[in-house]
């Protein structure tokens, strides 16, 4: 289709959900419904619709990398296919665990990626560039368990002292082999999945039962939950877990998706930074951001990944002074409007941006009326808002998140073109 603005509306308009699976909020006969939005005396369109699914479509496995607060893979998809073409760039300030970069990736287009958070990298590249599963395997024998590593941190309220030890081997081994700079995809390949494996609450993970993998719990509150639950940590096989969540991951990668992924992983860019300023990204070339930014403070994002900081040799405290995660609305709308002024830096003519906020704190706060004077302010025209109806998570609930109180309970995303 043609990417121009009235087209885009009209397609939006018009929009009903191919091929339903899943339980849907609308009736089948319905397509979107459209009203408008006013601010500071202008009127724009907002579109109402499941325009994505969890079932619609299963997102690739490669996706299976779990992160508090990211979207589900389909989201980006539905943008990255309504508006760029093969080859484009697309980008997101606020990558999480990589799942628009890595979307646009296995789509045939470039991808910049940015976190602030060097966790953000050190889970996404690896996926662009697969290595082979008995290459990984015969890594992870090679390493050798090592009884001379003096841990310093105590670390027995969740692992088993075997697990343990197997685990800070392979941290050294990782660690060392990045200080030399030797590492290569196979070993960031095992650093990614072990980051991933660290703590959970199924046997698929290193740690005895404990809150959801994108949530590490202070050592004084799992020496509570185990007190709780009568429990010990239990010896785990850390090599085998890693193993099998690689199958998992490396499951069904079709042959034009594996080139698609090294074409990306080539031209690729990967940042570290504040999101207001990247000088490593030209003007007017990005063709699409799809971002979800923190909201307020609802996720506290450097105690969460305390443990996955520590795993990669990463001062979580240092980190975590970095990360913006504001209180006040009036300091959020600030930091998002330097982003906003950046991103219009970067976008290309013609190009848009899909900038995914929420209803917060008991829905009193809709972000995505506060985000539109912001891109307006800094040169976009905003064409409208998004809205996708959604069923809620069960880790939202896990995490003692209510998402019709303090989390989001819709996906809004408000778009717009420069």
């Amino acid at each position: 289709m043609k990417r121009n603005s009235s087209s885009v509306h009209n397609f939006l308009r018009t929009f009903s959900l191919p091929d339903q699976d899943g339980q849907t909020f609308l009736q089948p006969e319905q397509t979107t419904r459209c009203d408008t939005l006013c601010i500071d005396d202008k009127e724009y369109p907002r579109y109402t619709n499941e325009f994505w699914t969890a079932r619609q479509r299963q997102a690739s496995r490669l996706q299976e990398i779990s992160y508090r607060a990211c979207f589900k893979p389909q989201l980006p998809r539905f943008f990255i296919n309504l508006l760029t073409e093969p080859g484009d760039i697309v980008y997101d300030p606020f990558a999480g665990r990589g799942t628009t970069p890595l979307e646009a990736a296995l789509l045939g287009r470039q991808v910049i990626s940015n976190d602030i958070n060097p966790l953000s990298r050190i889970l996404t590249k690896p996926r662009l560039t697969l290595p082979e599963y008995e290459d990984i395997r015969a890594r992870l024998y090679a390493i050798p368990d090592r009884t001379d590593i003096a841990a310093r941190i105590d670390l027995s309220m969740f692992y088993h002292p075997d697990t343990f030890r197997a685990l800070c081997s392979i941290r050294s081994y990782l660690l060392e082999q990045e200080e030399n700079r030797d590492s290569d995809a196979v070993d960031s390949w095992i650093r990614m999945v072990a980051t991933n494996r660290l703590s959970g609450h199924s046997p698929g993970f290193f740690s005895v039962y404990t809150l959801p993998p994108n949530q590490a719990v202070s050592p004084e509150r799992q020496i509570a939950i185990n007190q709780d639950r009568n429990q010990v940590p239990p010896y785990r096989d850390v090599r085998e877990i890693i193993l099998k969540k690689s199958r998992i991951l490396l499951k069904g990668i079709e042959r034009k998706q594996k080139k698609n992924l090294s074409m990306a992983a080539d031209s690729s860019l990967f940042i570290t930074g504040d999101a207001r300023v990247t000088p490593e990204i030209p003007c007017n070339m990005v063709s699409l951001t799809v971002t979800s930014p923190p909201f307020l403070d609802i996720v506290q994002y450097a105690s969460d990944n305390w443990l996955r900081c520590w795993f990669n040799g990463i001062d979580a405290e240092e980190t975590g002074k970095k990360i913006t995660i504001t209180r006040k609305l009036a300091d959020w709308e600030m930091v998002m409007g330097d982003v906003f002024m950046e991103l219009f830096r970067i976008t290309r003519p013609g190009g848009y941006v899909a900038f995914e906020v929420g209803e917060v704190r008991n829905g009193s706060i809709r972000l995505d009326e506060h985000v539109i004077p912001l891109g307006i302010a800094a040169g976009f025209t905003c064409m409208g808002v998004i809205i996708n109806q959604q069923d809620f998570t069960k880790t939202a609930n896990i995490w003692g998140v209510n998402n019709m109180s303090v989390g989001t309970n819709t996906n809004r995303i408000v778009l717009f073109n420069k």
